[in-house]
């Protein structure tokens, strides 16, 4: 079976662990923070907060953005549930947008339009699957209605726009470094913030109100709280893996997706009821899903599996149709459609020439009325 994903730890990473594990200091510290200031750097943001994952990462970005009981927040509903969780998980209350059909990305025009005819405080886009969602647009928006923006950028890791890397288009950007990720901590998320205010409150956030001293804050050692907090600390053996992955691994690997990707897209170009991804100009796609859509996506599927080709459905119910989300109304259509219509296909780095020839000799032998040839 070829997976629909296949995480890659190796020697530089166990070598450096164990490092770590020699020194002695296995919470956060010095390995941590140097974590987070290459991962800012690499990113282009002046600041970076380490997590324990995704979703402390957002959750830990609203905190800090003072986002919370009478506010709204703008998201998708096409989303890992996390992006809309965490908004409510600060006493905000969620609206979702509707989808680009092509991009799978929050739609511009039905932002703009909600924001229109109700108060907003913030927007929440969602870089899906590795495309950068239309920041251009959207950060016009926010300007233009004095609203913060928050980067879900935890599928994007080295994604750009007209050369910038996601992760500095907003107030706040969140990244998840779950194994499957174009990087991996084991777990892990990181807050990345051009604002030093912010920087520091996230800070306090995730070490139980404490004052964090590398923002000039305080002594960060002492047993004062000057807010109330989580416990949302990375460890240095996290932060140890992060290290080596954002060094030797992030960038080859994003090429080789982009690569494999390109071969997909072409082998695929001409199969009858098959919409393969888009990267609109300007927009560096990194694939951490290679994600086509179909009438027939249940009965492709099957028919992959029977073929020993893995897939993947994400999302296969609209976070609004969650029972979670029971009550909450929104008109999305679009999103609605693609959740019947996604399949995502392999695209990591660790494919062979072979198996992409597999992928879509098996996706070119479907027949579009949905029986398995």
């Amino acid at each position: 079976m070829i997976p629909i994903a296949d995480p890659e730890l190796g020697e530089h990473e166990k070598a450096r662990v164990a490092e770590v594990i020699e020194g002695g200091q296995l919470a956060d510290g010095p390995e941590v923070r140097a974590f987070e200031e290459e991962f800012a750097e690499f990113c282009g943001a002046s600041h970076g907060i380490a997590t324990t994952n995704g979703t402390t990462a957002l959750h830990t970005a609203l905190e800090a953005l003072d986002i919370g009981p009478g506010d709204t927040v703008v998201t998708t509903p096409f989303s890992m549930i996390a992006s809309a969780n965490t908004i409510r998980l600060a006493g905000a209350q969620v609206v979702f947008a509707d989808i680009d059909p092509e991009t799978f990305n929050m739609d511009p025009h039905s932002v703009e339009a909600i924001v229109r005819e109700r108060d907003v405080d913030a927007l929440l886009p969602v870089h899906l699957y590795g495309l950068p969602a239309a920041m251009d647009r959207l950060g016009e928006i926010a300007d233009e209605h004095d609203l913060l923006l928050i980067e879900d950028a935890a599928q994007a890791h080295g994604a750009e726009i007209d050369g910038e890397r996601v992760g500095t288009f907003g107030d706040a950007a969140c990244f998840s470094f779950y194994p499957t990720k174009n990087m991996t901590t084991g777990e892990g998320g990181i807050v990345l913030t051009d604002d030093e205010d912010v920087a520091a409150r996230a800070a306090r956030f995730v070490n139980h109100g404490r004052p964090a001293a590398r923002f000039g804050d305080g002594d960060a050692g002492a047993y004062e709280h000057v807010s109330v907090g989580q416990n949302y600390r990375m460890t240095s053996v996290l932060a140890a893996v992060g290290r080596v992955q954002l060094d030797h691994r992030l960038r080859e690997s994003n090429e080789q997706r982009r690569e494999n990707a390109a071969w997909l897209t072409e082998g695929l170009a001409a199969v009858e009821g098959i919409e393969t991804p888009v990267e609109p100009a300007g927009r560096r796609h990194v694939y951490h899903q290679y994600t086509i859509r179909t009438d027939d996506r249940d009965a492709l599927r099957a028919h992959l599996d029977d073929k020993g080709v893995g897939t993947g459905v994400y999302y296969p119910t609209p976070i609004h149709e969650q029972p979670a989300y029971d009550g909450v109304a929104c008109d999305v259509p679009v999103a609605e459609r693609a959740a019947e219509e996604v399949l995502s296909l392999p695209v990591h780095p660790n494919l062979s020439a072979s198996d992409t020839e597999t992928i879509m000799t098996a996706v070119r032998r479907f027949e579009t009325g949905g029986h398995p040839s």
